[in-house]
Parts: structure tokens; C-alpha cells; sequence
């Protein structure tokens, strides 16, 4: 979802990376480990539900709202983490009715201190039986939260108007964090398991659309209405978003695999006409995503594409759309091959995200390839399914260009830091060669939705996804992943040619790369390189001195005398 894709930003992004890789040891602060890591006041309890109020001033550009947190223990524990970032303030927790303590420690970070002196059903208990037990309390908050300057990559809470000078507001936080907004656990391997609720509090002239469905709607005596959304699924902390604005909305049924999934589309008035037209989009999208990666993962929540203030996120079952109602990425083919300008970007990349990155969510942000390498190759599938595989293949290859092997794809862990945005391009290219050497369609096809199977609803490791890989596709896939997730390098086949015969070897990967290739010599052939010479004949002379790697293999060669 999402946030460095626009070429014209890449070189921005790339000075911003290099600068951090220059400073690592200022990067990795105390303040880093409490985000990024589970720190012993996050370790002993599971967040439940929020439960969110939030009431933005347009004028001052501030909020107030409060957010009940239900919780369940899993250790003996009594302070409590809880992340909100400045300028906002707690101004009270209330728990059992009555007022805890709690004070600020670090920029972001405040403790409460759970009550104990009565004794909890759910805290004072023996924690072996405890699934149906929980504690709640509710957080207070106030201030003028960071507004967002260039969104969705400079996150924060958004204060706009729309062509028509009207209000239209909204927030995007990931990796900034949804506590720039609201006060939580905000930690991406704790999501709320029992889904979540946002009411939104704004004047009557303006509409209020959140994740998952509309509880109610009340006309306020005091010129506001109210407005409540509900998810029942798990969610990421930073999709839990407030669109507001002049809205207008239209209901679709598609028939998917679980039966009629609720489509709901929500634009500004005055894009009613044109936005209808663009959406129809929409369904072909879920026809291919549901071939690939299995049955859309939230019919419980119904599928949404809300019009934003910026390109667009993958705000769980309220996907953000602001691609302009043009085909490709802002009209551009990130591919340049022309195929991009086939479908809209914005629609086919974030609803990707439904099963990579919101079905399936990494705990730790180092891990985001996950995220990221297959959403971007949701788009390759997409074009596969539209166009054919050569067009698919076309498609994949052509983004290359924009790798810039900068820094690997996973970063530090712990530290709340994100890898290369190379997770995106050279994560969707790994995918594609994962593709080829499994060589069977069907199986690469079954891996997708086991994937979203497996690990429906859940967060998770980038390890375990690269073994589940390995283990269903019978290819041990480590050295892959090593070589383009944790290095730079790109792998160079060196080759010889004498007569009939060529001689091949590895260089510039990691020890023990054992990645299989599919070549050219007259006819097509597979050849399993190591760091030593190995050697294959061709039928003929005129064939060996032909000898090439197939495109869709991202490598680099070198013909050696």
C-alpha cells in the first residue's frame, strides 16, 4: 500500500535511505527499541479490541477522542505499554470506572498502571484458563495531532479541502503509526483479535466513512452527526482510518468464492459518474485475486474503495483510492511496457494488499517485503490474468529497472525499521524466478493459497513464509532468499564457451547458492549452478555460442575467455 512507488520520488528515497545507512548507530535509539520491539509492559498482555472515538476540528486542525482497549493477559503483569505520539496528551485512563495513573517515559511512550487492588477475573486469575476473560480500559486524548505534509509518504493526520473548497480529511500512518492519531499498542504482531470500531464525530454536512460496516448514524442536536463502523476481523493498527468528507456511496454484489461479497463504493458528489465507471474495475480484480490467493479474506467486513486525499493505502476493507480515475499508476506505467496502462494501479496494487499485508501481516516492519514483494506481484498476476502469461512475464520484468540494491530488503529487527523499497521490485522479480523454477502453475497457484490459508487472520514471521515456501514446493528456496532479501548482490553467472561445451559457475551470491536456471542452448534446458565449473554441450557449436538465460531469471552474466 501503499507508499514509494512514484518514480519521481526514488531519488528522493534513495538519498533518504543512504542517509540513514550513514547513521545507524543514532538511528537504533531507546526510543527505536520501545516501538519495535515487545518490550516486557507489551509482553504479558494481548490486545482484544479497540474500540475508538475520534471528534477533528477542521478549523484548529485538532482532535479529541478516547479509546477503549479490551485486553487479556498472558504473564503476571501491571504496567502497560501504550504508544501516542506528540503533541497529543492522555488526559485521563479510566479503568472499573474509576481513574488509574499513568505518566509519559519517553517522546512516544506512556505507562498505565493497571489497578490490581481489586482482583481481576481476568489479572488475578490462574492464566490457564483465561480465553474468555478480559480487562478493559478507556484512554482520553487530546491535542493537534502531526499533519500529514506530502501523504502517504509523510504521514499524519490529513487537513484538506476538495475542489470545491469543502473540508475533506482523513490519516495515513504506516510506519509513521496509528499513534500519531490514537492511542494504542502499537506494535504490527499485536492486532486487535476481535476487530475493532471507529465513531467518528463531525458536522452534519459531511459524511464520516470507516473500516468495515456502518453500525449507525445519528443527527446530533448540536449540528454534528455521528457516525459508527465496525470490523469483526483482525486488523492492523495503522488501517484503522476515518475518511470525512462530502460522500456519496453505491452498493455492488460480487459472487465470489465464499458467496456474495458486500461491495461498497465511496466517492466525493462531484466524481459519482466518472468514478462508477472506473470501478468496474473492481471486479475483474477480485476474479483474479480469488484464483491466485484464495477467497478475499474479509466477507465478514465487505469490500470498500474510498476516495482519499492522497494516491492511496490498503486500509483494510476501506481500501484508500486517489489515483485520479485514470488507468496505470497517476497515468504512468511503472513497467514501461504498456501493460501497466491497461488497469488502474491504485485499484489492483492496495486491494492486493487484502491478503498480503492485511490477511497476512508481518510482526516486525524489517519483514514488510512480505507486504510488499507479494503485492507487487499481485500485479503481475493481475496482468497474467488480463493478458496472458507473456504479458504477465512482459510486465515483471520490465519493473526491474527501478530496483536500486541500495540496502537489503530486510532490515534490522526490533528497531521499527523497514528495509530497502526495493521490497517492492526485486520482491515481486524473487517471487517471479520462485515461479519458474517451481514450473508447475498449478503448485506455485496452491502455495499462494495455502499461504492465505494457513495463515488466515494471523501475524507472522518473514521466516515463516520463506519456509512454508520451501516445504510445499519440495525446492529448498533458502539460498534464494538469502541472496535477495539479505544482500544487494546480484548473482553473476559466469560462463565459458569451447566448441559445443559450456562451462558455468556462480559468483557474487552468498555461500552455497544453489539457484537452478533455465537457459537457452537451441533448445531449453535447466542447468543447477554452483560456485565451481560445471558443464552442459549443446547439439552444435552455432547453439553454444547462442547460449542465453531465460529473461524472466533476474541475474547478471558474464562470458569469460
Amino acid at each position: 500500500m501503499r507508499k514509494w512507488l512514484l518514480s519521481f520520488f526514488s531519488v528522493f528515497f534513495l538519498l533518504v535511505q543512504n542517509g540513514k545507512a550513514q547513521s545507524k548507530v543514532a538511528r537504533f535509539s531507546h526510543a527505536d527499541t520501545l516501538r519495535g520491539s515487545v518490550t516486557p509492559e507489551r509482553a504479558w498482555w494481548d490486545v482484544l479490541r479497540y474500540d475508538i472515538e475520534v471528534r477533528p476540528n477542521y478549523l484548529s486542525k485538532t482532535i479529541q477522542g478516547k479509546n477503549a482497549i479490551r485486553f487479556r493477559a498472558q504473564s503476571k503483569g501491571s504496567v502497560m505499554q501504550i504508544d501516542l505520539q506528540p503533541p497529543l496528551l492522555i488526559d485521563s485512563v479510566i479503568q472499573n470506572k474509576k481513574q488509574i495513573r499513568f505518566k509519559k517515559v519517553d517522546t512516544n511512550v506512556w505507562y498505565v498502571f493497571i489497578d490490581k487492588s481489586k482482583k481481576s477475573k481476568n489479572l488475578e486469575k490462574d492464566l490457564v484458563d483465561t480465553i474468555a476473560l478480559y480487562e478493559s480500559i478507556t484512554i482520553y486524548y487530546h491535542g493537534k495531532p502531526r499533519e500529514a505534509v506530502r501523504p502517504p509518504w509523510d504521514g499524519g493526520w490529513i487537513f484538506t479541502k476538495d475542489k470545491l473548497g469543502r473540508p475533506w480529511m482523513s490519516v495515513a500512518c504506516q510506519g509513521l503509526g496509528a499513534s500519531v492519531w490514537y492511542p494504542c499498542k502499537d506494535y504490527q504482531g499485536d492486532e486487535p483479535d476481535s476487530g475493532a470500531s471507529l465513531t467518528v464525530i463531525v458536522p452534519d454536512t459531511l459524511v464520516a466513512v470507516g473500516n468495515g460496516r456502518l453500525q449507525w448514524k445519528k443527527v446530533n442536536k448540536d449540528g454534528t452527526a455521528t457516525f459508527k463502523w465496525e470490523v469483526k476481523d483482525p486488523i492492523n493498527n495503522y488501517d484503522i482510518i476515518p475518511y470525512i468528507g462530502k460522500y456519496v456511496t453505491w452498493h455492488e454484489d460480487y459472487n465470489g468464492e465464499k458467496g456474495k461479497l458486500d461491495c461498497d463504493f465511496w466517492v466525493l458528489d462531484y466524481d459519482l459518474e466518472k468514478a462508477k465507471k472506473q470501478f468496474v474495475q473492481v471486479d475483474s480484480m477480485l476474479h483474479c485475486f480469488e484464483y491466485w490467493m484464495g477467497p478475499y479474506p474479509f466477507y465478514e467486513d465487505g469490500y470498500k474503495l474510498v476516495e482519499a486525499p492522497h494516491l492511496g493505502m490498503e486500509h483494510q476493507s476501506a481500501v484508500a483510492y486517489g489515483n485520479g480515475f485514470e488507468n496505470g499508476y497517476r497515468g504512468t506505467d511503472l513497467s514501461g511496457t504498456g501493460w501497466g496502462l491497461k488497469w488502474d494501479f491504485i485499484i489492483v496494487h492496495e486491494s492486493g494488499h487484502e491478503w498480503f499485508g492485511n490477511n497476512i501481516t508481518t510482526k516486525d516492519l524489517a519483514d514488510m517485503w512480505v507486504h510488499e514483494g507479494f503485492t507487487n506481484y499481485s500485479e503481475t498476476l493481475y496482468t497474467d490474468c488480463q493478458d496472458g502469461i507473456e504479458a504477465g512475464n512482459d510486465y515483471c520484468i520490465g519493473t526491474r529497472k527501478r530496483i536500486q540494491n541500495d540496502r537489503p530488503i530486510i532490515a534490522h529487527y526490533g528497531v521499527n525499521e523497514e528495509g530497502s523499497g526495493d521490497m517492492y521490485y526485486k520482491g515481486g522479480n524473487m517471487l517471479h524466478m520462485i515461479r519458474q523454477i517451481i514450473n508447475n502453475d498449478p503448485l506455485f497457484r496452491a502455495i499462494w493459497r495455502g499461504l492465505n490459508r494457513d495463515f488466515y487472520h494471523q501475524t507472522v514471521t518473514g521466516k515463516q513464509i520463506e519456509e512454508y515456501i520451501s516445504a510445499h514446493a519440495h525446492i529448498d528456496f533458502s539460498k534464494v532468499f538469502d541472496q535477495y532479501l539479505r544482500t544487494t548482490q546480484i548473482p553473476i553467472l559466469e560462463y565459458k564457451v569451447k566448441g559445443q561445451t559450456i562451462a558455468y559457475r556462480w559468483a557474487n551470491c552468498v555461500s552455497g547458492f544453489n539457484m537452478p536456471l533455465k537457459i537457452d542452448i537451441g533448445k531449453t534446458a535447466w542447468i543447477s549452478p554452483s560456485e565451481t565449473w560445471k558443464e552442459i554441450r549443446a547439439d552444435n557449436d552455432q547453439d553454444a555460442s547462442s547460449f542465453r538465460v531465460d529473461r524472466n531469471f533476474y541475474i547478471h552474466t558474464k562470458k569469460l575467455d
